[in-house]
C-alpha cells in the first residue's frame, strides 16, 4: 500500500512537470508569433518593407538594409511601438554612402602692372612646378603670388588644354584675368588701343586650340581724337558719314538719330573718344544735320568747334540765306559756323585738276596741273617716299594762275592717298575728292581729319572709301581650318616626293615646300601634325621608320624657311592608314605620302559653376555666362 501511494504521487508530479512544460513551450511560442507578427505588421504600414523581423523568445531581431542611417532610426522607433524597446536586437545595416564627386578644378590668373598671381584648384597630375616656372618666366621681374592647391583626383577631359591656352595668351596679355576651367577659358583683358585690341583678338581666336570654348573680351580706351572730326555728305547717292566722332554713348545714339532722320543710307558707325571741344557737341550736330536735311543736299563737315556746311550746287539762295540763319542763332556758345553756296561752273571751261592714281598693285601716276617746278619736285620726292622710288610716274604739267593753296591741296591729297591700298585722289580749286579702298577700317575717320586739319576753314572736300576686308592684314589672316584646306589644296596639285628608299624630299618637290611654307607663315600659331605614310611593301617596321624619318625631313625643310614650327610634330604612321589598294602601283603612289593635319581634341562637356565660384560666393557666374552667350560667335571648334 504504501509503495503504490508513492508511485501516484511521483506520476502524478511527474505529469504535472510535463503539462507546465508544454503550457511554457505554447506561451513562448505564442508571444514570439504575437511579437513578430505585430512588429512586421507596424513596419510595413510605415513602408520599411525591406526590414526583416525574426522573434527568438522575448527578443525580436531586426535585419536588412536600411537607405538611410534615419530610416533605420525610424525602424528601431516603430518596433519599439509594439515590444517594449529593451527587447529589439538592431541587426541592420545601412546603404553605402555614394562615392565623394571629384572637385571642379579651376583657376584663376591675374595680371597687372604689379605683379601676377594664380589661385585654384588644379589635379596633382598637373605639375605644379611646370605652372609655377611659366608663371615666373610671364611676370619676369615683378612677384608672383602662389596660393595653387591640387587634389588627388583624375584630370578631366579639356583641362591640359585650357590651362596651356591661359598660359599663352597671358603672355600677350600685360592687364588681363584669365579664368580656367575644364574646356573652357574666359578672358578679360584691357589694352591700350582699339588696333591693340583688334589684333590681340585675332590672335587669341588663331591660337585657339580646337574643341576649347573660350570667352574672349577685350576692351581698349576711348582714343584722343584730334581734332574731334565728323562729316555727313547727303548727294545723289544717298546720305552717308565720311567721319563720325562722339563723346559719349547717349552722344553716339543722338547723333546717329538725326542722321537717320537725315535719310542716312551708308556706313553708320560712329567712334566714340576723347577729346570733344564741348558738351553740347551732340547738339550742335543734330542741329547741323537737320539743317543740311532741310538743305536737300550738301555736306555739313566739323573740326573741333569749327562748322563747315557746304549747299549743293543750284540751292534757291533764299532757301540757303534762311536755313544758315536759323543755324547760326540756334549753334551753342564756342562753335563757329562757315556756310557756302558754290558758284555754278561753265562747263566749256577746261578742268584745273591734279589726279593721283594708286594701283592694286602699288603703281603711282601723277598726272594733272601744279604751279611750278618747285611743287613738281616735291610732289615727286614725297610720292616716292610714301610708295616707293621704282612706283611712281610723274606726267604733270606746269600753269598758271592756281590758286595759292595749290600746293598743300595737293601735299595733303597725296598724304590721304597713302592711306589706301588703291584708289584716287582729284584736286580741284573747289574741292579735294578722295576714293578708293583700304584694309583699315579707320582709314576714312583718319583721312576726314587729315582733310579738315590740313586745307583749313570752309574747304571742301569728299571722301569715298570702301572697306575691304580681304585688304586687312589682320582680319584676312586664314583660320586654321582654312590653312589646313589650303595646304590640302597645295598637296593636290603638287606631292611631296622623296628619293627612293629616302627621307632626303626630292628636289622637284622643292617648290611645293616653298608654297606651303609662305602659307604657314601667315597662319601663325595653330598646333599641327605632318604625317608620314607609306605603301605596304617591305617590312611594316622598316616603314613605319621611313615615314617617321620623312615626316621629320618635312618640318625640318619648314624650319630652314623660316617658319615658327613650336606647335607642330611630325609622326609617321607607316602603312597603317591607307588610302588606296595597294595591290596596284597607283594605290601605292597615292599611299606613299605627306598629310598636314590639325591637332583637335576632343570637344569637352560644359562645366557649371567653378569652385572657386562655389568657395568664394563670387557674382561672376552669371556674368561670364553672358559674356559667353554673347561671344559664342568667337568660340572656336
Amino acid at each position: 500500500m504504501r509503495l503504490s501511494s508513492l508511485l501516484m504521487i511521483v506520476g502524478t508530479f511527474a505529469v504535472a512537470a510535463v503539462l507546465s512544460l508544454v503550457a511554457a513551450n505554447l506561451s513562448v511560442q505564442l508571444i514570439e508569433d504575437s511579437s513578430e507578427i505585430g512588429v512586421r505588421d507596424a513596419l510595413d504600414e510605415e513602408g520599411m518593407t525591406w526590414a526583416e523581423v525574426q522573434a527568438d523568445g522575448l527578443q525580436v531581431t531586426l535585419a536588412g538594409i536600411a537607405p538611410t542611417e534615419a530610416v533605420r532610426f525610424a525602424a528601431l522607433s516603430t518596433a519599439g511601438t509594439v515590444v517594449d524597446a529593451a527587447r529589439v536586437i538592431d541587426d541592420m545595416q545601412v546603404e553605402a554612402a555614394a562615392a565623394i564627386a571629384p572637385p571642379r578644378f579651376s583657376a584663376e590668373i591675374l595680371r597687372n602692372d604689379a605683379g601676377l598671381s594664380i589661385i585654384g584648384l588644379i589635379p596633382a597630375e598637373t605639375d605644379r612646378d611646370e605652372v609655377l616656372d611659366r608663371v615666373r618666366a610671364i611676370s619676369g621681374q615683378l612677384p608672383v603670388t602662389d596660393l595653387i592647391e591640387q587634389a588627388d583626383y583624375p584630370t578631366p577631359d579639356g583641362w591640359n588644354d585650357a590651362l596651356g591656352f591661359a598660359l599663352t595668351a597671358m603672355e600677350r596679355l600685360p592687364r588681363a584675368k584669365v579664368s580656367v576651367s575644364a574646356g573652357r577659358v574666359a578672358i578679360n583683358a584691357i589694352t591700350d588701343s582699339a588696333e591693340e585690341k583688334t589684333r590681340l583678338e585675332s590672335q587669341m581666336r588663331r591660337a585657339t586650340p580646337p574643341g576649347l570654348r573660350v570667352s574672349l573680351n577685350v576692351a581698349a580706351p576711348r582714343p584722343v581724337i584730334t581734332p574731334f572730326t565728323l562729316r555727313l555728305v547727303k548727294d545723289t547717292e544717298g546720305t552717308r558719314f565720311d567721319a563720325c566722332s562722339a563723346d559719349t554713348m547717349a552722344s553716339r545714339t543722338q547723333i546717329m538719330n538725326a542722321a537717320l532722320a537725315a535719310g542716312l543710307t551708308g556706313p553708320g558707325d560712329c567712334m566714340v573718344g576723347m577729346g570733344v571741344p564741348s558738351p553740347r557737341w551732340a547738339q550742335a550736330v543734330e542741329q547741323a544735320i537737320t539743317a543740311l536735311a532741310e538743305l536737300g543736299a550738301g555736306t555739313v563737315t566739323f573740326s573741333d568747334a569749327d562748322i563747315t556746311l557746304v549747299a549743293a550746287e543750284g540751292t534757291e539762295q533764299a532757301d540757303f540765306d534762311r536755313i544758315v540763319g536759323e543755324l547760326e542763332n540756334d549753334l551753342p556758345e564756342v562753335f563757329a559756323l562757315y556756310a557756302k553756296l558754290p558758284e555754278t561752273v561753265d562747263p566749256n571751261q577746261g578742268p584745273q585738276e591734279f589726279v593721283a592714281t594708286l594701283s592694286p598693285e602699288g603703281q603711282v601716276q601723277l598726272r594733272g596741273r601744279l604751279s611750278d617746278e618747285n611743287l613738281r619736285n616735291v610732289a615727286d620726292s614725297y610720292a616716292r617716299a610714301a610708295f616707293g622710288s621704282d612706283a611712281v610716274y610723274m606726267a604733270t604739267r606746269l600753269v598758271d594762275n592756281l590758286p595759292n593753296t595749290w600746293p598743300v591741296r595737293v601735299l595733303t591729297g597725296l598724304e590721304a592717298l597713302s592711306q589706301l591700298s588703291n584708289g584716287a585722289v582729284t584736286v580741284t580749286p573747289e574741292t579735294v575728292v578722295v576714293s578708293g579702298n583700304t584694309g583699315n577700317p579707320q582709314a576714312s575717320t583718319n583721312i576726314a581729319s587729315l582733310l579738315a586739319t590740313k586745307l583749313g576753314e570752309a574747304q571742301e572736300f569728299d571722301i569715298r572709301v570702301t572697306y575691304q576686308e580681304k585688304l586687312d592684314p589682320v582680319a584676312a589672316l586664314p583660320t586654321p581650318d582654312e590653312c589646313e584646306a589650303e595646304i590640302s589644296n597645295i598637296l593636290t596639285t603638287s606631292k611631296i616626293t622623296f628619293e627612293p628608299s629616302s627621307a632626303t624630299i626630292d628636289a622637284s618637290a622643292l617648290g611645293t615646300m616653298d608654297d606651303i611654307a609662305e602659307l604657314l607663315q601667315q597662319c601663325g600659331d595653330i598646333k599641327l601634325e605632318i604625317q608620314g605614310h607609306t605603301d605596304s611593301q617591305g617590312r611594316e617596321e622598316m616603314n613605319a621608320s621611313l615615314s617617321q624619318a620623312r615626316a621629320q625631313s618635312v618640318l625640318n625643310e619648314l624650319r630652314a624657311r623660316r617658319v615658327l614650327t613650336s606647335t607642330y610634330t611630325a609622326k609617321g604612321y607607316g602603312e597603317s592608314n591607307p588610302i588606296a589598294d595597294n595591290d596596284t602601283e597607283e594605290g601605292r603612289e597615292a599611299n606613299r605620302r605627306i598629310e598636314f593635319k590639325l591637332i583637335r581634341p576632343a570637344p569637352s562637356a560644359p562645366e557649371g559653376e567653378t569652385t572657386l565660384e562655389t568657395l568664394a560666393g563670387s557674382g561672376d557666374t552669371d556674368s561670364e555666362a553672358a559674356a559667353e552667350t554673347e561671344g559664342s560667335d568667337d568660340e572656336q571648334n
